[in-house]
């Protein structure tokens, strides 16, 4: 049965790439990046094998915690995480539970997160080869390190499917998760002034850390090393202990999961609604497209995940700006605002899913279809950016700069928008479908959308150069005109390339419209 499990888990990884090969060619650009990742950290790991023994204690003691932590907070990041054969799936098989647990145990190690993490736990070997005994050590707590990382990712799974089952519960888990991954630059900053100034605080912090079920077992061959048994003994029990545990609470979540599988509830009537957004578009075609696509942007998670950003960026660019001793940087905050949301709609189609379908069989024409979505975005992007902009320019007192950084904003929505209606309305792209997690992704799909998003924005900057050169003029000779004229040229150029593309991509929607239906429904 475990061997079965293990198969199917293969076949079915090998199915979702069958027929696709841009997500062949993400999956292997993704296994190439993570394969020279895992060669850095076997490397440092044997370096350390020369250092002394306390900096290699030190080290794979909070590597090695960091890596279980990782596990564990992951899975609530993005529900569904390396779970490609789903337990909820095998509910209906009368497979005994402890063969399933250790099936969906062995085949999570032999995903591509749990060989990668092996192979890194592995190494810790190589640290202590002077020392046969401390490497023999880091061989057996390696493999309970990685069966730890394993459990506790599914027991947390398990614990949460339950609670997180409601809409409104993984929205705001999703929010709260995904800030941190946000302001990431800023925290690796603080992070590394920390360090700089409390290194040698870092073997007890590491002490402590191996008091706890994160650290314990890769303390192990430390303390073997240099002699301290007790600690070493500790750990190893506290290590034991922890697996079993997770274990332990990970089968009863699975049985609890099985014998009670979450059923789709049918909605209250609530009696009839108002028009909402519908009432207040005009009752043209386009008007309900953006009055479809403007709901959407409020009520689905999958784009509120674009919107976290925004709220964000002047946290990001203040710490930059601190950090290079220029508060000009500052002045960036409306063009990079402009750029994330002008490019926001390039997937609107592919978040439609299947519901495009409504689009067809009414006959909304493709140009309807462009124009609506363009209005729904631009209701609130273009004020956004443009109040941002002021206010950086009114924060940093450099008013003559405003008419520059206009013009490039404006560029920058006004192409922005014009070059996602003709992307979307050409391409389908791998993206969560309705009632997913934003975060989830199909194999190599999350690299093949990044991928295409970095092009994307490549594309944009190339046709917004012409107010963006004629701008920073303005800014380098302190000549004013130069930034009026950037404001004329971003709002002349960008609304005729609008212009231009919504017949365009409207055109190429009419043509394409079934076949991107058909791609959407075999979810390609």
């Amino acid at each position: 049965m475990v061997a079965t499990l293990v198969r199917l888990r293969f076949l079915i990884l090998a199915n979702s790439l069958k027929g696709k090969p841009w997500q062949i060619v993400a999956v292997v650009i993704g296994g190439l990046y993570g394969l020279g990742v895992l060669f850095g950290v076997v490397a440092g790991l044997i370096a350390l094998s020369f250092a002394p023994s306390e900096l290699a204690r030190t080290v794979t003691v909070l590597g090695g915690a960091a890596t279980i932590l990782g596990w564990i907070v992951l899975p609530l990041i993005g529900p569904g995480t390396d779970q490609t054969v789903e337990p909820s799936r095998l509910a209906i098989f009368p497979i005994p539970l402890n063969q399933l647990v250790l099936g969906l145990l062995v085949s999570g190690v032999l995903g591509v997160p749990g060989i990668v993490t092996s192979i890194a736990a592995l190494a810790t070997a190589a640290t202590w080869w002077q020392h046969p005994l401390g490497a023999i050590a880091a061989i057996i707590c390696a493999v309970i390190g990685v069966l730890t990382c394993v459990a506790g990712s599914r027991a947390i799974t398990a614990l949460s499917s339950g609670v997180g089952s409601g809409r409104r519960f993984r929205e705001a888990k999703g929010i709260l998760f995904f800030i941190p991954l946000i302001l990431l630059g800023p925290i690796m900053i603080g992070l590394t002034a920390l360090l700089r100034s409390s290194a040698d605080a870092l073997p007890g912090i590491a002490d402590i850390v191996a008091w706890t079920p994160l650290g314990a077992i890769w303390s192990v061959p430390g303390y073997l090393v240099t002699g301290d048994l007790g600690r070493a003994a500790a750990g190893f029990v506290i290590g034991l202990a922890t697996l079993a545990i997770l274990l332990i609470v990970w089968r009863s979540s699975l049985r609890h999961a099985l014998e009670n599988p979450a059923r789709a509830s049918s909605p209250a009537m609530k009696g009839t609604r108002k028009l909402g957004l519908f009432g207040v578009f005009p009752a043209t075609p386009w008007g309900a497209v953006a009055a479809r696509a403007l709901t959407y942007w409020l009520r689905d998670p999958r784009y509120a995940q674009s919107l976290i950003v925004i709220p964000l960026i002047p946290v990001l660019l203040f710490v930059y700006s601190g950090n290079m001793g220029s508060m000009g940087v500052l002045n960036a905050l409306g063009p990079v605002v402009a750029l994330l949301l002008a490019l926001s709609i390039y997937t609107d189609v592919s978040y439609d899913n299947t519901a495009f379908a409504l689009h067809l069989s009414t006959g909304v024409s493709g140009r309807d279809d462009r124009l609506g979505r363009v209005v729904a975005l631009g209701v609130f992007a273009v004020p956004v950016s443009a109040l941002l902009t002021i206010a950086s320019v009114w924060f940093t007192n450099s008013w003559q700069v405003l008419p520059g950084l206009l013009g490039i904003v404006f560029g920058l929505l006004l192409s922005g928008f014009a070059l996602s209606s003709v992307i979307s309305g050409r391409f389908v792209f791998p993206v969560p479908a309705p009632g997913e997690s934003p975060f989830k992704a199909r194999p190599g799909g999350g690299f093949m959308l990044t991928l295409t998003t970095f092009a994307t924005w490549g594309a944009l900057v190339v046709l917004v150069l012409p107010e963006a050169v004629l701008a920073v003029i303005g800014f380098v000779t302190g000549d004013a005109i130069y930034g009026w004229i950037a404001l004329a040229v971003g709002l002349v150029l960008g609304g005729g390339m609008l212009v231009a593309a919504v017949r365009w991509g409207g055109s190429i929607l009419d043509k394409r419209g079934p076949e991107l239906l058909a791609a959407l429904q075999a979810g390609k």
